[in-house]
């Protein structure tokens, strides 16, 4: 077995006027990778799944997939990228040394799920530990929490693929589910903790696809969220999500786990009309941009005692939003005085309203890093071939499926057999 602890070749990187080697940029990623000792951790969860003797371990051969990834990657073939420059990217696995790789993890799906997910939590693990006072478990309180987005998307599909089905929006395809962390507008896009694989008519508001995504995502977190008994620790994680995730049932859910909520709320047609009880200017507070600043022309109210809430957490208020009506927009019988209000629930600790809606809309930034690990990572394709190409690799063992498949196989679980595809746990 080799003995070698790091993934990549160690070498210095100068800046010159002279374009010696593609994409030689990567070497960040090649020594954050290595600095994490990312080998050492692969071979521990994943090692069975590689003959002793091999000199392609687990780390070498996911480390460069992720590495091809962060160069603008999608197909397993587009490790090309990497094999022209083997003196900074080091020796590069063969398509078929990674196809039985991953055949290997078929038979046994349990362990490699289980690897896996404990593989991505770790590796976090590690690098919010090297932030230092920058540390999101450390920074994280009940007042300022760490806010979890959850969004679904659609997949387009343009044939008939496995579990594609129609959309609401009339299209055909899939409904991927997926959590992400916020860290600000000034803090980066954040980073994705889990994604669940549905078909396109998934519904909306599952709640049992909310705590599916929720559950596997909080699995994702460092300890520094969980006390001595495994619980989450004194509603230092928030979810925000849209009006899908407003069922009971889901919040409930959250407020069990002691987990805080902003979610988005249709206020009821019946409900409606007494918005405009609230007609007392000085019940309403100036809204809040994302720089903090006061707008002229929005308001925001608490108004859980006028419209009254029933079977929903303890602790939870309602707030609405009135502001003047977008360029555009199509007036309805639930506007007010020209005003569109709209409205979302939370439990959180703080009253201060203005600060609460301003943290809810923020949730539109989710939007931004679907986008990031949908389009630019390739992970549309990668949905719509993963079934097919499952199945018939269970059909045919020892067929080369990578080699001209757009899709890295290695972020994704594989199914039990005859089962709807699988979940996905991103690192």
């Amino acid at each position: 077995m080799s003995k070698i602890t790091g993934v990549f070749p160690s070498l210095p990187v100068a800046t010159t006027e002279q374009s010696l080697v593609s994409h030689a940029g990567l070497t960040v990623v090649t020594s954050f990778v290595d600095a994490l000792g990312f080998r050492g951790l692969c071979e521990d969860r994943l090692g069975q799944f590689v003959p002793s003797g091999a000199w392609h371990r687990p780390g070498t051969i996911l480390g460069s997939l992720a590495v091809m990834l962060a160069g603008g990657g999608e197909h397993v073939s587009d490790l090309d990228i990497l094999r022209t420059g083997a003196g900074v990217f080091g020796k590069v696995a063969s398509n078929a040394t990674i196809s039985r790789f991953f055949e290997r993890t078929v038979t046994n799906p349990d362990v490699f799920t289980y690897g896996f997910a404990t593989l991505t939590r770790e590796l976090r693990s590690r690098v919010w530990e090297a932030a230092g006072d920058r540390n999101p478990a450390l920074k994280a309180t009940a007042l300022d929490p760490l806010i979890v987005d959850l969004d679904a998307t659609l997949v387009t599909s343009h044939s008939d693929k496995e579990q594609a089905v129609g959309t609401y929006k009339g299209g055909y395809g899939f409904a991927p589910f997926i959590a992400s962390v916020d860290y600000g507008a000034g803090n980066g896009t954040g980073e994705v903790l889990a994604a669940v694989m549905r078909p396109g008519n998934a519904g909306a508001n599952s709640a049992e696809d909310h705590i599916k995504v929720f559950t596997q995502a909080i699995a994702q977190l460092p300890d520094g969220f969980y006390d001595e008994q495994g619980a989450l620790m004194g509603g230092k994680v928030l979810v925000r999500t849209d009006s899908a995730g407003a069922s009971r049932k889901f919040l409930h859910h959250l407020s069990s786990s002691g987990v805080q909520f902003s979610v988005s709320y249709p206020v009821p047609v019946l409900k409606a009309h007494m918005v405009g009880w609230i007609n007392d200017k000085k019940y309403w507070q100036p809204a809040l941009d994302q720089d903090g600043k006061e707008r002229t022309d929005a308001w925001v109210v608490n108004a859980t005692e006028i419209l009254g809430l029933t079977d929903y957490p303890a602790g939870t208020n309602l707030y609405l939003r009135a502001e003047p009506l977008h360029p555009g927009a199509q007036p309805t019988l639930l506007d007010v005085d020209g005003h569109r209000i709209t409205a979302f629930l939370t439990n959180s600790p703080r009253w201060h309203g203005p600060t609460l809606d301003a943290r809810h809309r923020a949730r539109g930034r989710c939007e931004n890093r679907i986008e990031t690990v949908m389009r630019q990572q390739g992970l549309f394709t990668l949905q719509r071939r993963i079934w097919h190409a499952w199945l018939e690799n269970r059909q045919s063992p020892g067929r080369i499926l990578l080699p001209d498949e757009p899709y890295p196989y290695w972020l994704f679980e594989p199914p039990a057999e005859h089962d709807p595809p699988c979940d996905v746990g991103v690192a």
